[in-house]
């Protein structure tokens, strides 16, 4: 099943973003329930504090990960600059990634006219909601609400940070994607997905970078999905 069938599901997608290209943390989501995997390159990441080499020097490890998802959709932050990001984006479509996540600052336009890949286009603090109606008219295919304020990373959700991800969805002509910039809980994806998220895209602010953390916390929202 492709990334879109799944966003398009009746139940959130549960994404892992792994706190690392390592293979073991890849066969670790995929066993404990991930539907989708996302990895990536060129890019210093700020919530788990791990540096993210360019494709020659993640290739064989990006090769093997995208083995071991077998038919699960896997995707790639493929850098913070449109250089790096115009350099790489479509080796990773060579190896089998099907879907390259980008802030819409990163994304060069020959990307967005890229056939081979879905575009997830994250939208960053500062966005409009003018900005979330018009992502289809540029050629996104899914929103990533990546719109929470550095600063907060970490803190728990509350009532605001859900009025404005249910705006965001009853905006988006597009699947919306909320990633856990803030330390989402599993019994709060209910409460997600009744305001229209089709996809939780869980990483290192709650699941750690260690393999034991990981697994849990990939099964405890695997299981909260699944209870909806």
């Amino acid at each position: 099943m492709d990334y879109l069938s799944i966003l398009n599901q009746k139940k959130p997608a549960l994404i892992m973003s792994l706190p690392g290209n390592n293979v073991e943390l890849a066969r670790i989501a995929v066993e404990s329930g991930a539907d989708v995997i996302k990895v990536h390159m060129n890019v210093q990441h700020r919530a788990s504090g791990l540096h993210f080499g360019a494709f020659e020097e993640e290739k064989e490890t990006l090769a093997q990960i995208r083995e071991i998802a077998g038919d699960r959709p896997c995707g790639i932050v493929a850098g913070n600059s449109i250089e790096d990001v115009e350099r790489d984006c479509f080796s990773a479509a060579e190896l089998g990634y099907s879907f390259v996540s980008l802030y819409a600052t990163a994304t060069p336009l020959s990307v967005l006219a890229y056939p081979h890949m879905k575009k997830m286009i994250a939208l960053a603090p500062g966005y409009t909601l003018e900005d979330v109606r018009q992502l289809p008219a540029i050629g996104a295919d899914i929103l990533e609400a990546s719109v929470m304020n550095p600063q907060t990373y970490g803190q728990r959700l509350t009532a605001k940070e859900l009025l404005e991800y249910a705006a965001i969805a009853e905006a988006s002509k597009l699947p919306v994607v909320i990633p856990t910039q803030r330390a989402i809980r599993p019994e709060e994806v209910g409460q997600l997905a009744s305001v229209g998220v089709a996809g939780i895209m869980i990483g290192a602010v709650v699941t750690g970078k260690e393999p034991d953390t990981v697994k849990r916390s990939i099964i405890e929202f695997r299981n909260a999905i699944d209870k909806l």
